[in-house]
């Protein structure tokens, strides 16, 4: 398990070349990097991205803060579109919507815990990050930071030590989650899920809702 001592370092806009070699060779030719975004509100076309996390298997954590008008960073979108890594997010859908509308970053290949906890996990309906830890890893995450101002120019430590929690756990949540889902026979499944969330994230920012359902709901 990640240590919740990890310090993490703070960067500007992007990584830099160091930070980004050393995420890349954390893990070597297949290793896995937990990541997880931080947004001014849930609609990538009117709100912007502010805040995107990270935490390789060695416990190494970036947090790289997003300029208002940013429209790149190579470092970044060098990292997470890298196929040497697995990216790890819980609810992916909507941080690589994000990524994608205001980096250009095509995110790729993806570990969703939540896609995995709801094939897994089948006995209950609680998926979010904070049951899960709880079941598995029995750590109770402090949510209170969640709904904040995440675009100031200075994060409060509070901030900082919720973003890191965010992105800590994942690769001992992944690992678990697989090793349910392999015994369970829906491993396949759930990485042809995985596969599907690009069509999905292109659907989201096109503002079609209910593509698959015979009726449109009212109301």
């Amino acid at each position: 398990m990640a240590s919740n001592n990890s310090k993490p370092v703070i960067f500007k806009q992007d990584l830099t070349p160091e930070r980004l070699a050393l995420h890349l060779g954390a893990g070597g030719d297949k290793g896995a990097l937990a990541v997880d975004c931080e947004m001014m509100g849930l609609k990538p076309v009117r709100d912007r991205l502010c805040l995107v996390q990270m935490c390789d298997e060695s416990g190494n954590v970036s947090l790289v803060q997003i300029a208002s008008e940013q429209q790149e960073a190579p470092n970044l979108k060098t990292l997470l579109e890298s196929t040497k890594v697995t990216k790890i997010f819980h609810f992916g859908r909507a941080d690589l919507a994000f990524l994608r509308y205001q980096l250009g970053i095509l995110v790729n290949p993806v570990f969703c815990t939540k896609i995995a906890s709801k094939l897994a996990r089948t006995y209950t309906d609680r998926h979010g990050l904070r049951e899960v830890a709880r079941e598995f890893l029995g750590i109770d995450l402090n949510k209170n930071q969640q709904s904040s101002d995440w675009g100031k120019d200075a994060l409060s430590q509070e901030q900082i030590d919720y973003a890191c929690n965010d992105v800590l756990y994942l690769v001992e949540l992944k690992n678990t989650l697989e090793k349910i889902l392999m015994r369970e026979g829906r491993l396949e499944l759930a990485e042809r899920c995985f596969n599907q969330l690009p069509l999905m994230v292109e659907l989201d920012l096109l503002e079609y809702d209910y593509v698959f359902e015979h009726n449109t709901p009212k109301g």
